[in-house]
């Protein structure tokens, strides 16, 4: 079995495909890595909250606001995590393989959302659960 998981990778895929997605997704840590320290920024200077006042409502605001810049932060990471897995499953020559069943995962998947870890089949078995 170890075998057909090994060559359905390269048969799904070309190199200058894989390339080009490795590629994007380290465009997209790029970007996600500078909207993180923008965040990070923020929520330290205390720009997000800038021109409240006192009063309740304001303070409201500030903590809202404040939530919503570190949510955003952390929501960030999570995608720069899952972008290098994937980049790291494209150098280790295992992209494309469902980590649950380790069959293929459909090319057309891995377009959609190319930090796809298991198939369509073993996604929805993880998602009943």
């Amino acid at each position: 079995m170890t075998a057909v998981t090994q060559t359905a990778t390269p048969s799904m895929w070309s190199e200058a495909e894989l390339a080009e997605v490795r590629a994007a997704l380290a465009q997209e840590v790029a970007e996600l890595n500078a909207d993180i320290h923008r965040h990070e920024s923020e929520i330290a200077s205390g720009d997000v909250t800038k021109g409240a006042g006192d009063d309740q409502a304001d303070a409201g605001a500030k903590t809202y606001e404040r939530e919503r810049e570190i949510a955003l932060t952390l929501n960030a990471r999570d995608l720069v995590a899952q972008n290098e897995r994937a980049i790291a499953r494209i150098d280790a020559g295992t992209y494309g393989v469902c980590e649950s069943c380790h069959k293929p995962i459909g090319k057309e998947r891995l377009q959609a959302f190319p930090r796809a870890t298991l198939c369509v089949t073993c996604k929805q078995r993880e998602e009943r659960r």
